[in-house]
């Protein structure tokens, strides 16, 4: 049984240059290397695809994938999950108790419609106990949009009234980052792992992971008809490396998303999330958020597993996310 993380190189016949070729192609991880086809494999690493055969097979033996687990299994996994609440009471009723661990969940919306208010407002959360809502964890935030702001931290910190709360202390917890094109934001997932399992035995190990925003540099990058499939895999993957690193430190993911508007919709809500069946897909939650009259936001549930459709109303203000 391999202990730690599980590197490139420790698959049979992958020397330090065949595993950067594999690095640069978007292969990170074991995994990765594990759900590809021969044929992509081949290509990328220029080798034969006997040997792409026999690298993958050995990949998803190391990574112990591809095996049947019992429901018996799963729900015990499921047990392990925690929820981390907004402290809006109506906001963690229409999420059944909280953001979920083990899940991404996606808020998409309009400029202005409170999604990096609750981002902020969740990297402050997770810091409180589980008795108080929150994980007993830290934050890796990745901006892609300069959203970040220290002095929201410290407004919202201030907003939660508990005596003695330092805004400085939880700042010290919320790790940023900020990715300038797409590629960056796929490595800096791979740079959130390395972060986590540092973090993984200390006082807050990692129970947050957010990206603000999901689509923007992919939407900018590969613009066109053209640039689709491309923009798409490589969204793809990226989700899907999310999701593993949830799982692997049984955290929040949350990532916000841009809308655009579909001239085709005369009834209804004409807006639709970017980056398509992929991220709706992938996300396990999503979460529609729009404006409305006297400041009040409305978060609409529009997708989960487990959990009815509904909405619920929320206010943003100085001191953070409130009932109305």
């Amino acid at each position: 049984m391999t202990t730690g993380p599980i590197e490139l190189e420790d698959l049979p016949g992958v020397g330090p240059t065949t595993a950067e070729k594999l690095r640069e192609a978007g292969f990170l991880t074991v995994e990765s290397v594990a759900t590809a086809s021969p044929s992509d494999l081949a290509e990328t690493a220029e080798i034969g695809e006997s040997t792409a055969k026999k690298m993958i097979k050995a990949a998803r033996e190391l990574a112990d994938l591809g095996g049947f687990r019992t429901g018996k299994d799963v729900f015990e996994q499921r047990k392990e999950i925690r929820k981390l609440k907004t402290l809006v009471p109506e906001l963690d009723a229409l999420l059944g108790g909280g953001l979920e661990t083990q899940a991404i969940t996606e808020m998409y919306g309009e400029f202005g419609s409170g999604k990096s208010q609750i981002v902020h407002q969740l990297s402050v959360n997770v810091q409180l106990d589980e008795d108080s809502g929150g994980l007993n964890g830290s934050a890796i935030y990745i901006d892609t949009e300069n959203t970040f702001r220290p002095e929201r931290i410290e407004q919202m910190v201030n907003g939660l009234g508990i005596e003695d709360a330092d805004p400085a202390e939880f700042l010290k917890n919320i790790h940023v980052a900020r990715a300038h094109t797409s590629d960056h934001q796929m490595l800096m997932v791979e740079s959130a792992r390395e972060l986590a399992a540092e973090l993984r035995d200390s006082d807050k190990p990692v129970r947050l992971f957010i990206i603000d925003s999901l689509t923007a540099h992919f939407r900018a990058e590969y613009a066109g008809r053209g640039t689709l499939a491309t923009r798409q895999q490589k969204l793809n993957r990226h989700m899907h490396d999310l999701f593993k690193l949830v799982d692997e430190n049984n955290a929040v993911a949350l990532v916000t998303n841009q809308v655009m508007s579909n001239p085709a919709v005369f009834f209804g809500d004409p807006t639709k999330p970017i980056g398509g069946n992929i991220v709706g897909h992938t996300a396990t939650f999503r979460i529609y958020l729009r404006k409305s009259k006297g400041g009040k936001r409305i978060a609409r549930l529009v997708d989960s597993p487990n959990l009815p459709e509904g909405e619920a109303t929320f206010m943003v203000e100085e001191a953070g996310l409130k009932s109305c």
